[in-house]
């Protein structure tokens, strides 16, 4: 019998002008973008913890301190691959990927794709097998001010 594991992560950044928006591996032109010590793409960072959760390994902070000069604006799809990386040392292989993207602009339609592609090649999945839903939070709260952007994941692992 297959031992199947979930994982959640969930990850939130700060939006201000004149900063980068990159979102699933993917540069989004837009007049605001992340604040953050690495590249601050909320997607590759709650993949990361969905996956580390779902081995036990704890989370994306442990291994990839923000007060560690190393990472600093370091691209997240590195960091996601080392992640999977250390899910494979410990025996296990993703089923599936599902992320849902909360940001009130821009629209993130025509940029899903290639965040599927980006993500499924560090990861070695099929983009079939990697989902992402993008949403708004009708204009409610920070990210509904354009303030920031949320993120959530889940991701389904065997051994």
């Amino acid at each position: 019998m297959r031992n199947f594991r979930i994982g959640c992560g969930y990850d939130v950044h700060q939006l201000k002008e004149n900063n980068s928006l990159i979102l699933g591996g993917v540069k989004i032109p837009h007049y605001k973008g992340t604040v953050a010590h690495s590249d601050g793409d909320v997607i590759l960072h709650a993949i990361c913890d969905a996956l580390l959760g779902a081995a036990g390994l704890g989370d994306i902070g442990h291994f990839f301190p923000d007060n560690d000069q190393k990472y600093k604006n370091i691209d997240s799809k590195i960091l996601l691959k080392e992640v999977y990386f250390m899910i494979q040392k410990k025996g296990y292989i993703i089923e599936n990927i599902d992320v849902s993207i909360v940001l009130e602009a821009p629209k993130l339609k025509n940029y899903l794709a290639e965040m599927k592609i980006q993500i499924s090649r560090c990861v070695d999945l099929s983009v079939n097998d990697v989902n992402i839903k993008a949403t708004t939070s009708e204009k409610l709260g920070f990210i509904g001010r354009e303030e920031g952007v949320a993120c959530y994941a889940t991701t389904l692992i065997k051994s």
